[in-house]
């Protein structure tokens, strides 16, 4: 099975949403059922079909979150890789039309919160990775094979806002 890579902030966000469900969210709406529950006929009961619905969804969500971070594996930054494309970096990338992007190379589970980040796996980030500033490179689109140039590679410390620049930053 291929590993599941995840970066250090985002490794600790799923494990924060999972504490939040099960000891914040949980017991909250396990009360609401409760307590609809004990007014009597279940049947016509919105508050009770509505909150056990809603812990039903939140238990789907522990049994994936808890599955989901045993088999990730948290890539922390390392100096070895300044100057170079690798996961976790940010990149900005320029093409011959003008046209500029700039992103976070993520694992998969990270990406659905950030408009800015890609999956590891996606075409653009396979095709960066090991990448110097002012590198070609080419990424398969639906239109045809579009050409890149890496513009600025960087990578955030964990600890702090502080961060390793390469190529042409300020």
């Amino acid at each position: 099975m291929k590993a599941k890579l995840i970066t250090r902030e985002g490794y600790q966000s799923l494990k924060d949403e999972l504490d939040h469900l099960w000891r914040v969210k949980r017991p909250d709406v396990t009360a609401k059922v409760s307590w609809a529950a004990s007014l009597g006929d279940r049947s016509e009961n919105a508050d009770y079909h509505y909150n056990k619905k809603l812990l039903r969804e939140i238990d789907r969500r522990v049994r994936y979150l808890r599955k989901q971070i045993e088999d990730l594996t948290v890539v922390d930054y390392s100096p070895q890789q300044d100057g170079r494309v690798f996961f976790g970096a940010w990149v900005d990338i320029e093409n011959d039309d003008g046209d500029e992007l700039h992103f976070r190379i993520v694992g998969g589970d990270e990406i659905y919160e950030r408009k800015d980040w890609i999956s590891i796996d996606s075409p653009m980030a396979r095709a960066l990775i090991k990448k110097e500033v002012d590198d070609e490179f080419q990424v398969k689109t639906p239109t045809g094979l579009v050409t890149w140039y890496v513009t600025g590679i960087r990578y955030h410390n964990d600890s702090s806002d502080s961060s390793v620049e390469n190529g042409d930053a300020p």
